[in-house]
C-alpha cells in the first residue's frame, strides 16, 4: 500500500522499518520538528527523521497538523493509507477521513484499557502481569477508534519501562504489518471499544520520579522500574540527588521498625531502607554529579551509616 507514516520517537521506528521491509510504498514521513538537547543545544532530529532519510524516505515537520497548508501537502500524496505511531499530535477530522483506509495507529496498551500517555510505563507501576498492543482505526476521540487486531505481551518480574518499551515496539510492528495485509484483503475487523472498561493513563513527569519513603516498598520497587531508563525515580541523601536504579522488596521484620526513609541496614553491596510498609534494598544507585554504579561501588566511596535518613533535600 501508499502510506503516510506517522510518528516521532524510538518507539515508533520499528513499524516504519516493518513496512518498509513489508514491501509498502512509505512516501512520506511526517514527525515533529527538530528539538535542541544537551548543553550546546544543538537541534537533534526526531529518531523517526533519521530512520526515514536513511532509507530516502521524504521527511515533513510541521508545527502543527491542523493548519490548512499542512492537511492540503499531506492530500497531495493520495496515500492509501496514514499509519501513526506515537506521532505526538492529534489529528484533525480532514487527515482522519482522507485516505481510501483512513488512518490506523499502533497504541502500546490493551485497549480499551490505558487509552493516552505513558501506556508503558503505567503497566510496570502499577503492577500489571499483561499488557501488549492494539492497533485501531483512528477517530477524534483519544484511543477510542475501533479495534482491529491485539495482541498480548506477559510482563517479567524484573521487568523495566525501557525493556518494556523495546518488547512492546517489536510487537507493534509485527502486528502493524498483519493488520495492514487484513485491510488490503479485506478481511479486518474493526471491534468498537467498551467505554465502560476504559482507563485513562497521565502524562509522565519527573517530579513522578521523587519517591515517598510512607508508601509500600513493592509500589516504590515497581516505581522505580516503571521509571527506568526516564525519568528515574530519586531520593535526597545529604541534599544531593540520589537516583535509585534497582530495588528489592523484603518483608518487614519484628524487631524492625524505623521512620520512613531511615537506613535501617548497610552491607557491603547493599542499603536496607524503611517504607511505610515493608522494607526496599537499594542495590543499584546514582548519586549527584556521578556515574551510575552498584552499591558496593557506591558505599567503596560515599559512607552512609545506620540510621541515616533518605528524601530530605
Amino acid at each position: 500500500m501508499k502510506i503516510i507514516f506517522m510518528g516521532t520517537p524510538d518507539f515508533s521506528v520499528g513499524t516504519l522499518e516493518a513496512l518498509i521491509k513489508a514491501g509498502h510504498e512509505v512516501t512520506l514521513a511526517v514527525t515533529q520538528p527538530d528539538k535542541p538537547k544537551g548543553r550546546g543545544k544543538s537541534m537533534q532530529f526526531p529518531p523517526v527523521k533519521e530512520a526515514a532519510k536513511a532509507h530516502g524516505i521524504e521527511v515533513y515537520q510541521p508545527v502543527k497538523v491542523r493548519e490548512e497548508a499542512c492537511i492540503e501537502h499531506l492530500k497531495s500524496y493520495e496515500a492509501d493509507i496514514i499509519v501513526v505511531v506515537a506521532f505526538g499530535q492529534i489529528l484533525p477530522k480532514e487527515i482522519l477521513a482522507m485516505p481510501k483506509y483512513g488512518c490506523v495507529n499502533v497504541h502500546a496498551s490493551l485497549l480499551p484499557k490505558y487509552r493516552g500517555a505513558a501506556p508503558i510505563q503505567w503497566a510496570v507501576i502499577n503492577g500489571e502481569q499483561i499488557t501488549g498492543v492494539t492497533t485501531m482505526r483512528m477517530d477524534e476521540g483519544l484511543d477510542t477508534g475501533d479495534i482491529i487486531m491485539r495482541e498480548e505481551v506477559a510482563l517479567t518480574p524484573g521487568e523495566t519501562g525501557g525493556s518494556l518499551f523495546e518488547r512492546l515496539a517489536q510487537t507493534g510492528a509485527e502486528l502493524c504489518v498483519r493488520t495492514l495485509t487484513a485491510i488490503e484483503n479485506g478481511t479486518a475487523r474493526y471491534t468498537p471499544q467498551d467505554d465502560d472498561l476504559a482507563t485513562h493513563t497521565k502524562m509522565i513527569k519527573k517530579q513522578l520520579g521523587q519517591i515517598d519513603w510512607k508508601k509500600a516498598a513493592e509500589e516504590l520497587e515497581r516505581l522505580i522500574r516503571g521509571l527506568n531508563p526516564w525519568p528515574s525515580a530519586y531520593t535526597h541523601l545529604n541534599g544531593k540527588t540520589l537516583k535509585i536504579w534497582k530495588a528489592s522488596v523484603q518483608g518487614q521484620p519484628e524487631d524492625v521498625h524505623m521512620e520512613p526513609g531511615t537506613v535501617c541496614e548497610v552491607t557491603k553491596d547493599s542499603l536496607l531502607v524503611q517504607t511505610g510498609q515493608g522494607l526496599l534494598r537499594l542495590l543499584e544507585v546514582q548519586l549527584e554529579g556521578k556515574k551510575r554504579m552498584t552499591v558496593d561501588a557506591f558505599l567503596r566511596g560515599c559512607s552512609v551509616q545506620m540510621g541515616c535518613r533518605l528524601g530530605k533535600e
